[in-house]
C-alpha cells in the first residue's frame, strides 16, 4: 500500500518530508479541542512533577501530520518553493477507544499543498483527485471503488447564519455527528448545546441531507433551501454562502470532467475541527459504510502562520492502518503470505550454499523475490519452512555430488508440480508472484 500511494504522490508532482514524532502541547492544540487525544510526554527529569502542568507547557506525540507540516514550513519557509505540495506517510498517535479500524497507533498517508499569503482554489479539486487516483490504485488489493463526499464550510456557515443561528461552528460539531448519532439525537443537541429554535434544527438537518453529483443540480437545491427557510438572497449570509457554492460547484464539475463520479456534493460534511474554513472533504468505500471515512480533509488558511503572513493550505490524509484492516478482514484466509519472496532456493549442503546464493541473486536481478534455505536440512525440512512462510515455489539447484537431477528444477508446493527452469527464463505464475504481503503480526 504504501509503495503504490508513494508511486501516485510522487506521479503528481508531490515531495516526500518526515517530520519529529514528538511536538509541542501549544502546537498540537492549535486544532481545536483534542486535548483528551493527545499523548503527553515527560522529560526524564520532571517525571513525578507533571501535576498541575498545562498542556501547551508539556511535549506530545503528535495525534496527525498536519500540525507538524505547519511547524516545518514556517520554519523552512525561506527554503521551500511555493506552492508547497507535500505527501508525508508516517506512524501518528490518538488516545482513543481501540476498535475495529481504529487504532491507538496506526500510519497515516497525508498529501497537502500549502500557498504563501494565498492559494488557489483550483487546488481543492486537484487534491481530492489525487486521493481517488490512489485508492483506485489500491482496489486490486481487495478495496471497493471510493468516493469524495465533498462540502464547503462557508456555504454551511452563510446557511446557518441566515438561520440566525450565532454559534456557527458549534452547529458544525454537531452536524458532524449525524452519521454516528442519527438526526434525532443532533437536532436535541442543536437545541440544546447551540440554541436552536426547533424549525432552525431542522433546517440545519434538511441541509445535511442534500446531495448533488454536479454544480446545476446543486445550485438549484441549495436555493430553494434557501426561499424554503427564508434566507434572503440579497443578505450578507446568502453572498457567504455563494462563495463556498461557486467553489464546491467547481470541485463536483471538474472532478466529473476528469473522474466521473468520484466527488459529489454533500451538504452534511462539516469535519467537526475548528481550523477548516473552505473545502472538507470525507470519503468512504462503496459497500463499507460503517468503516466510515477512510480518507478526511480540507481547506484551512490560518493554521500556519509567520507574523503577519499566512500558509494557507488544503490537505487529504488516509487512514493506512485502517484500510489495511479492512482488507485483511474481507480477504480472511487469503490474506496468509508472510514472506514477501516467490521463490525459496534449496541448499544442499552448505559447501554448496554460494551455489545457491548466486542463484537468488540471479533471480532478483530478474525482479523475482528470492531467499536462500537457512539451513542445508533435509529437503522436507526446507519445502516446509517455505510454506511455513507462505513462498510458493522452491528451488533445487543442480550443480552438486548430492543432486540428482541434470537440469535445476523449481516445485510449486501449492500444486505439487515441479519442472525444469533455468535462470534466463522462468517466471512464476501471476497468481503466486502477485499474491499480497501481510505480515501475522
Amino acid at each position: 500500500m504504501i509503495d503504490r500511494l508513494r508511486l501516485v504522490f510522487e506521479l503528481n508532482g508531490f515531495i516526500n518530508i518526515e517530520t519529529r514524532a514528538v511536538e509541542p502541547g501549544s502546537s498540537l492544540l492549535k486544532k481545536g479541542e483534542t486535548s483528551k487525544e493527545i499523548y503527553l510526554l515527560s522529560r526524564l527529569q520532571e517525571v513525578g512533577h507533571e501535576d498541575g502542568k498545562a498542556v501547551e507547557e508539556r511535549l506530545g506525540l503528535h495525534f496527525d501530520l498536519t500540525v507538524p507540516l505547519s511547524r516545518y514550513v514556517v520554519e523552512h519557509s525561506g527554503e521551500l518553493t511555493f506552492p508547497f505540495k507535500r505527501y508525508q506517510i508516517q506512524k501518528v498517535w490518538r488516545g482513543e477507544r481501540p476498535q475495529d479500524g481504529r487504532f491507538r497507533e496506526f500510519v497515516q498517508a497525508d498529501i497537502d499543498v500549502i500557498g504563501n499569503g494565498d492559494l488557489p482554489d483550483h487546488y481543492e479539486v486537484e487534491l481530492p483527485l489525487v486521493m481517488v487516483s490512489a485508492l483506485e490504485d489500491l482496489r486490486s488489493l481487495g478495496l471497493p471503488k471510493a468516493t469524495v463526499h465533498a462540502n464547503n464550510r462557508k456555504l454551511s456557515e452563510g446557511f446557518y447564519r441566515g438561520l440566525g443561528l450565532e454559534d456557527v461552528e458549534g452547529v458544525l460539531r454537531e452536524i458532524d455527528k449525524l452519521d454516528k448519532i442519527g438526526p434525532d439525537e443532533v437536532s436535541a443537541l442543536l437545541i440544546k448545546e447551540c440554541g436552536a429554535h426547533v424549525e432552525q434544527a431542522q433546517a440545519c438537518l434538511a441541509l445535511a441531507e442534500f446531495t448533488a453529483s454536479n454544480g446545476a443540480e446543486l445550485r438549484r437545491g441549495f436555493d430553494e433551501l434557501c426561499a424554503q427557510y427564508g434566507i434572503s438572497r440579497d443578505s450578507d449570509a446568502y453572498v457567504l454562502a455563494s462563495e463556498g457554492l461557486d467553489t464546491l460547484a467547481m470541485i463536483v464539475d471538474e472532478a466529473d470532467r476528469i473522474r466521473p463520479g468520484s466527488v459529489i456534493a454533500d451538504l452534511k460534511i462539516a469535519r467537526g475541527l475548528d481550523y477548516y474554513t473552505g473545502s472538507v472533504y470525507e470519503t468512504f468505500l462503496d459497500g463499507a459504510e460503517t468503516l466510515g471515512s477512510i480518507c478526511s480533509g480540507g481547506r484551512y488558511d490560518n493554521l500556519a502562520s509567520q507574523g503577519s503572513r499566512t500558509y494557507p493550505g488544503v490537505g487529504l490524509s488516509i487512514g493506512l492502518s485502517r484500510l489495511l484492516s479492512y482488507v485483511i478482514h474481507q480477504k480472511g484466509s487469503q490474506a496468509s503470505r508472510v514472506s514477501p519472496a516467490a521463490v525459496l532456493v534449496a541448499v544442499w549442503d552448505e559447501q554448496t550454499r554460494s551455489d545457491s546464493n548466486h542463484i537468488a541473486d540471479a533471480l532478483r536481478k530478474r525482479g523475482i523475490a528470492a531467499d536462500v534455505a537457512p539451513t542445508a536440512a533435509k529437503i522436507g525440512k526446507q519445502i516446509k519452512y517455505a510454506d511455513h512462510l507462505g513462498i510458493p515455489y522452491v528451488w533445487f539447484p543442480r550443480e552438486s555430488e548430492v543432486a540428482s537431477q541434470e537440469k535445476d528444477q523449481v516445485k510449486n508446493i501449492i500444486t505439487g508440480e515441479q519442472v525444469d527452469a533455468d535462470l534466463v527464463s522462468w517466471m512464476p505464475d501471476s497468481v503466486y508472484a502477485k499474491q499480497q504481503v501481510v505480515s501475522k503480526a
